[in-house]
Parts: structure tokens; C-alpha cells; sequence
């Protein structure tokens, strides 16, 4: 049964990822040329081609992908609750764990990206890769807030140290 709920949740949680990413990037206006971003596309177009015809965007905003994001976390929510044999959690609870889901996985894709970021930032600086494109554009509208605050050190850049350390806390606090 373990095996089960682990090959249950992690499908979830990367079905989860993928279209949060896709989301994300639609917010940042990533170049969706990209071919990490088409591929993220070609994923996740499955399930939000068919919601789309259904739910229209709305400004910026992707009702088909907010809505897909907030279905798949009631989803995993769902499956840890039922194969742990609690049964279904009261409608408002669920809901809170869904959104907190949603909220942990974002804050856990910012750090991660953040640290690629800057971890490709010094290995490889000045040169282009279409990860570094990518992160590029769902990184900097970070970094530039935290840079406006705490400006470089004789030259360093210390931005993405204090946003992981802001992101850890806010982790933190959401458990």
C-alpha cells in the first residue's frame, strides 16, 4: 500500500509542478520559444487544452491553470487523506491543505530555481542556455525586489542567499 500512495503522490506532485511552472512563467512573461518552456507547453497542453475551451483567461491570468493547479493539489490532498485511511478531511480544511500544498510548492520551486540560478550564474557566467533563459525570467522579478533592499556587497551579489533564507522561513511558518 505504501508503494501505491508514494507512485500516487509523486505522479501528482509532478503533474502539480508542471502546470505551476507553466503558470508561473505565463506570469513572469518567459519566452515560451524556449525549448525547455515549449516542452513544459507540450506536457501540460493535454490538460489545459480542453479546460481552456471552457474557461477563458481572464487578463493575464490563466483560469485554466489556476484552476488545473488548484484541482491537482485537492487531488494529492485527497489521496494522502483517503490511502492513509483518514477518510475525506471536512470541506474547508481541505481546501486550507490544498492551498497551503500549492503554497509549499511554490515556495520550494522559487528556492530551487533560485539556487540554479545562481549556481549557473557562476559556473558558466555570460554564457546562454535555455535553463538559464528560463530561470532568468522566473528568478529576476525576485531578486530584483531583494536587490532593491540589500544592494551588492563589494561586487557580490548576495540577493538570492537572502531570498532562500526568506523562502526557508516562510516554509517554515507554513508548516
Amino acid at each position: 500500500m505504501a508503494v501505491i500512495i508514494y507512485l500516487l503522490e509523486t505522479m501528482l506532485s509532478l503533474a502539480l509542478l508542471a502546470v505551476l511552472l507553466r503558470l508561473l512563467l505565463q506570469w513572469t512573461r518567459a519566452d515560451f520559444r524556449n525549448p525547455l518552456a515549449r516542452a513544459l507547453t507540450q506536457l501540460t497542453n493535454p490538460l489545459l487544452v480542453p479546460m481552456r475551451r471552457v474557461l477563458p483567461a481572464i487578463g493575464r491570468i490563466d483560469t485554466a491553470s489556476v484552476l488545473a493547479v488548484l484541482v491537482l493539489a485537492l487531488m494529492k490532498v485527497t489521496v494522502a487523506w483517503v490511502l492513509g485511511g483518514l477518510g475525506l478531511p471536512p470541506l474547508l480544511q481541505w481546501l486550507w491543505l490544498a492551498l497551503l500544498e500549492v503554497a509549499r510548492v511554490v515556495l520550494w520551486t522559487y528556492f530551487f530555481a533560485i539556487f540554479l540560478y545562481a549556481l549557473l550564474s557562476l559556473i558558466a557566467p555570460g554564457v546562454y542556455s535555455p535553463a538559464q533563459g528560463l530561470l532568468q525570467s522566473l528568478c529576476e522579478p525576485v531578486l530584483g525586489r531583494m536587490r532593491r533592499v540589500i544592494p551588492p556587497l563589494g561586487g557580490i551579489d548576495l540577493s538570492p542567499l537572502w531570498a532562500g533564507i526568506a523562502i526557508q522561513a516562510l516554509l517554515i511558518l507554513l508548516r
